[in-house]
């Protein structure tokens, strides 16, 4: 139990679930009342007296011998006719238990551990250090997830919003594409590898410049919007010019649009890149002391 209580307590969720699950009910015994639960108990004594202790001066050499001889003793124990009452266990059973069987579900039970998370404003919850999406309106909402060992399944209010295949990778995300905002979703179907490849295409000096500026950025998102202008610019100066800024932005080491946009307006991407561009200097000097002097 998760709470226990004389008239209502709380049954721990996975336990339920399996209950639920073979058609059985959980009826709690109440706490410090061994004798609600003297049948189960009388059960354990029974094996151990009949079963356990008649075997313990036997040697078994297998698991398989042991089990045939518990089987035997089980057999005996339940065909030995009661003192006090008509019957056996075996002829109860047979009157009583047999008839009220059903038949088991067609798939066993997959255990499944519950836990609560709230949806961050990222509209992800966090299981086990990995991010699992939820439909975005749901930011701030608690979720009831179940996972289990193939599955993570979000429950907000007893309904069912998002399944994920459960995923060891820490600090990573699972995200559905449909849970995203609108604005998001545009956003997806733009990768930095899809950049620079687009930019390669008018040429190696516009793609080496695109994936420049995508490393330059904290987040390679930071840089979409210029990495766009950069190729609209192709646009309006045709590609052959676009590619000879962009080798110039290069050479000066200043890739940013502003930079290519600069260069394309002044007309200096026909103009020969001057001998200081085209070297890098040297810094080796005697009066710089270098990282060992520090050490």
């Amino acid at each position: 139990m998760t709470r226990p209580d004389r008239y209502e307590p709380d049954i721990n969720r996975a336990y339920q679930e399996l209950a639920s699950h073979y058609g059985c009910a959980v009826i709690p015994a109440r706490p410090r009342k061994p004798r609600d639960k003297a049948k189960a108990e009388q059960g354990v004594l029974l094996a151990q007296r009949w079963i356990l202790a008649a075997l313990r001066k036997r040697t078994f050499f297998s698991l398989a011998q042991a089990n045939e001889a518990i089987a035997e003793r089980l057999d005996w124990l339940n065909k030995r006719p009661f003192r006090k009452l008509a019957g056996s266990r075996q002829s109860l059973f047979e009157t009583l238990d047999r008839p009220a069987l059903r038949a088991l579900p067609d798939r066993p039970y997959e255990y499944g551990i519950w836990r609560r998370a709230k949806v961050s404003i990222d509209y992800h919850v966090e299981l086990d250090r990995h991010y699992y999406s939820v439909p975005h309106q749901l930011v701030g909402e608690v979720c009831d997830a179940r996972l289990s060992a193939t599955t993570v399944e979000l429950f907000v209010r007893g309904r069912r919003v998002a399944s994920h295949p459960r995923s060891d990778e820490r600090f990573k995300a699972s995200t559905t594409p449909a849970h995203m905002p609108a604005s998001h979703r545009a956003h997806l179907q733009w990768t930095p590898g899809r950049l620079v490849s687009w930019g390669s295409v008018a040429g190696p000096a516009t793609g080496a410049l695109v994936a420049a500026i995508l490393r330059a950025r904290p987040h390679p998102e930071q840089g979409y919007r210029s990495c766009l202008g950069i190729l609209r610019l192709g646009r309006r100066y045709g590609q052959e010019r676009l590619e000879a800024a962009c080798a110039r932005a290069l050479a000066i080491e200043s890739a940013s649009y502003r930079s290519v946009d600069s260069i394309l307006r002044h007309g200096l991407g026909r103009t020969p890149l001057p001998e200081t561009a085209r070297t890098r200097p040297s810094r080796e000097h005697p009066n710089v002391r270098g990282p060992s002097y520090y050490e």
